[in-house]
C-alpha cells in the first residue's frame, strides 16, 4: 500500500544538473512514487539567481536562503548539486542536523571531506548517497559498494573524465594538436571556458579518491592521489604509441600492492594497448575496469557527464534513500575498516616509454643501455633514428618502480650524448 503523504525534497543548485533533477520529479512523478512506495514533492530549490526563468519549477519554490530551506524541519531529502568545498560542506551537515539525509553529485567535497561528511551521517541516522559524483550516469559506486561487497577489488582501471577523453581521441583520431583540439572541445561545449579542473586532472583525482577508498576500505584523501596532467601530451607520442599498438588515455588508477599491504591511487595520461577495452572508448563516455578475485575483470561503461545522466544518477539514489526513510533504516555507510597505507607515486610498478634526444654517434646505445642497468631498469625494447649528427632514441622498459625510474632520468640528462628528454609516459593495462 502506498503511503499517501509525500516525501519532501530540497534541491540545492538548479543549474545543468539540477534543472534536469527537477524536470525528472516532475515528469516521471507517478512512476517514482510507484518505485518508492510514496509519493516525492519538491519543497524548495536553492539558487543564486532567483530572476532566472526556470521552466518547470513554480517560482514560490525557488529561494536564495539556502540555509532556511535546509533548516525547515520537515525535510526527508536534501539533493546537493551546487558543487564546490562551501557553502556545500556547512549546507549537507546542517541538513544531517536538521533531520534529513543528502544525495549529492560533490566529488571534490567528497574527495576532501568524506571522512567527516559520512561520520555526520552516522551521528544522525542518516543518508549520505553519491552515485552521481563519479562516472555521471553510469552505476559504479554502488555497485562497488554494494554488489562486490563479498569480494575483494584488487585494481579500479579507468576513464572517468569525458573532456580530457575527448580531446585525447580527437589528437589520435585527426592528429590534431592539444590546443587544436582543446578548441574544438570548448566549441561543442565539452570544456569549459577555463578548462584547468579537466585538463590538469584535477577532477579525475578526486573521482580517482572516491573510487579507491570505496574499493579497498580505506580512506583515501584528495591530497592521497598522485595527479598529471594531459596538456603536455603531443602529436608525436601518439605517433609512437601507435608504433606500440597503442592509444594514449588519461586514466584514474586505483590499486593495492601486490604484497596487499598498501594501496596507490593516480591519475595521468598512458599509452594502453589497441586491444585493451578502454582503448575503445571514444568521444566524452567514461569507462571504468575493475578487477577483483571473485568477479575477475568488469567494465563499466557510458555517458560521464552531461544533465540527463548525471540526474539519472541522482534520481537513483533519490528513490534508495527515500525507501530507506519509509522503512526506517540506512543504507550502507562508510566503510574504512581496512584502514590501508596509502603509498607515494615511488613505489608504484609499471612500464615506461621514454623517449630521447640524443647525438647520432657511435656509443650512444651502450651508454643509456648501462645507466638504465646501473639503476635496475630493464629495457624491453629500444628504437633509434637519426641524421645530421642528431637523433631519436626510443626506450620501452619492462616493469619499474617510479622511483627508480626517476633516478634513471635524471643521470641520463647527465650524459653528454643525450639533448634533452623528450617525453615519459607509463604504460598500463597489459
Amino acid at each position: 500500500m502506498m503511503r499517501t503523504r509525500p516525501l519532501k525534497v530540497a534541491l540545492l543548485g538548479c543549474g545543468v544538473v539540477g534543472s534536469e533533477v527537477a524536470r525528472i520529479m516532475t515528469t516521471h512523478a507517478d512512476d517514482l512514487a510507484a518505485r518508492i512506495g510514496a509519493p516525492v514533492e519538491l519543497a524548495g530549490v536553492a539558487v543564486r539567481r532567483p530572476s532566472k526563468v526556470r521552466e518547470g519549477i513554480p517560482a514560490e519554490l525557488v529561494t536564495t536562503d539556502a540555509t532556511a530551506l535546509v533548516k525547515r524541519g520537515d525535510i526527508d531529502v536534501v539533493v546537493e548539486v551546487i558543487g564546490g568545498i562551501e557553502p556545500a560542506r556547512t549546507l549537507i551537515t546542517t541538513a544531517f542536523e536538521y533531520g534529513a539525509s543528502v544525495v549529492s553529485a560533490n566529488k571534490a567535497l567528497l574527495a576532501q571531506d568524506g571522512a567527516a561528511l559520512h561520520a555526520a551521517a552516522e551521528d544522525h541516522d542518516a543518508d549520505l548517497y553519491y552515485e552521481a559524483a563519479v562516472a555521471g550516469a553510469i552505476p559504479l559506486i554502488r555497485p562497488l559498494r554494494e554488489s562486490l561487497a563479498g569480494d575483494k577489488v584488487n585494481r579500479v582501471l579507468g576513464i572517468v573524465n569525458g573532456t580530457t577523453n575527448f580531446i585525447l581521441d580527437k589528437m589520435d583520431s585527426t592528429g590534431a594538436g592539444y590546443q587544436e583540439a582543446l578548441d574544438e572541445a570548448t566549441a561543442l561545449g565539452y570544456a569549459e571556458a577555463d578548462p584547468t579542473a579537466d585538463v590538469e586532472a584535477f577532477d579525475a583525482a578526486a573521482k580517482a579518491a572516491i573510487l579507491a577508498g570505496i574499493a579497498f576500505h580505506t580512506r583515501v584523501r584528495l591530497d592521497d592521489v598522485y595527479r598529471e596532467g594531459m596538456t603536455e601530451v603531443t602529436a608525436a607520442d601518439f605517433a609512437s604509441a601507435k608504433a606500440m599498438g597503442c592509444t594514449i588515455k588519461l586514466l584514474a588508477i586505483c590499486e593495492r600492492a601486490e604484497d596487499g599491504a598498501s594501496v596507490t591511487a593516480r591519475v595521468h595520461p598512458a599509452m594502453i594497448p589497441l586491444t585493451h577495452p578502454l582503448a575503445s572508448v571514444r568521444g566524452a563516455y567514461n569507462a571504468v575496469f575493475v578487477e577483483s578475485d571473485a568477479s575477475g575483470q568488469l567494465m563499466f561503461y557510458g555517458p560521464g557527464a552531461g544533465g540527463a545522466p548525471t540526474a539519472s544518477a541522482v534520481l537513483g539514489d533519490l528513490v534508495a534513500v527515500c525507501r530507506n526513510r519509509l522503512n526506517g533504516a540506512t543504507g550502507p555507510g562508510e566503510s574504512a575498516y581496512a584502514a590501508l597505507p596509502v603509498s607515494g607515486m615511488g613505489d608504484v610498478v609499471t612500464r615506461y616509454h621514454i623517449s630521447l634526444d640524443v647525438a647520432d654517434k657511435p656509443g650512444v646505445l651502450a651508454q643509456v643501455a648501462t645507466v638504465f642497468a646501473e639503476h635496475g631498469v630493464s629495457i624491453d625494447t629500444v628504437r633509434q633514428q637519426g641524421k645530421d649528427g642528431e637523433a631519436s632514441l626510443v626506450v620501452v622498459t619492462h616493469r619499474a618502480s617510479d622511483a627508480a625510474l626517476g633516478g634513471t632520468v635524471e643521470a641520463l640528462r647527465k650524459l653528454d650524448t643525450v639533448r634533452g628528454v623528450a617525453s615519459i609516459m607509463r604504460v598500463e593495462g597489459e
